[in-house]
């Protein structure tokens, strides 16, 4: 099941409210591309966020037959570097309304400053590197406090938060780390089982 990349496109013509509005609805790891303009610098201060000057978001009186496909190519450019981040464009509404035009064809510009609009992605890829250790990690925390708590419990509990992740479409690559996790656990604990029996007091 495929999810959707934010792309923000903010006017230059946006008021303070808007642009704060626009900072609270970002992440930290927002990327931020503007006109190399003092207004696209105001609204960059506003957002409080490092911004990428981008030469082709500069208004210009005659545009190219190509510019809308040339506005596409540089924000598709920062969005692919991460496909887990929002991408926030900061230009005027004349390049907005050319840019939208490619990279959103059955969407124009709001009534207000501020369009959002999703790039289709893939699902977030599980890290099993991460996966695999966190299991080696909750099985030697199970062995370390089994004579406190059953051995089943901790496994138990990180399947049932496993299990509810997956049904939240945008935590389903988390909730699979942790599935993956017990199941690694699980493993580590039966081969330690199996041979703390083939050689007794090794644990």
């Amino acid at each position: 099941m495929s999810d959707y990349q934010r792309i923000l496109v903010v006017s230059t013509r946006a008021d303070a409210a808007e642009v704060a509005r626009v900072r609270a609805g970002i992440g930290s790891s927002a990327v931020v591309i503007t006109a190399p303009t003092a207004d696209g610098k105001r609204i960059v201060q506003g957002l409080g966020h490092t911004a990428h000057p981008e030469v082709v978001l500069a208004p210009v009186r005659f545009p190219d037959v190509d510019r809308g496909h040339r506005l596409d190519e540089v924000v598709r450019r920062h969005a692919v570097a991460d496909r887990f981040r929002d991408v926030v464009v900061v230009a005027d509404p004349s390049t907005i309304t050319l840019l939208l035009r490619v990279l959103a064809p059955d969407q124009l510009p709001t009534s207000g400053p501020v369009t959002e609009v999703g790039l289709p992605r893939g699902p977030r890829p599980v890290p099993l590197g991460r996966a695999a250790a966190a299991g080696v990690a909750l099985a030697l925390l199970v062995f370390l406090l089994s004579a406190v708590v059953p051995v089943w419990s901790l496994p138990a509990l990180a399947a049932v938060v496993g299990l509810g992740l997956l049904t939240l479409p945008t935590r389903r690559w988390l909730g699979l780390s942790v599935l993956i996790a017990v199941a690694v656990a699980l493993g580590v604990s039966l081969l330690a089982i199996a041979g703390s029996a083939r050689f007794p007091g090794a644990w």
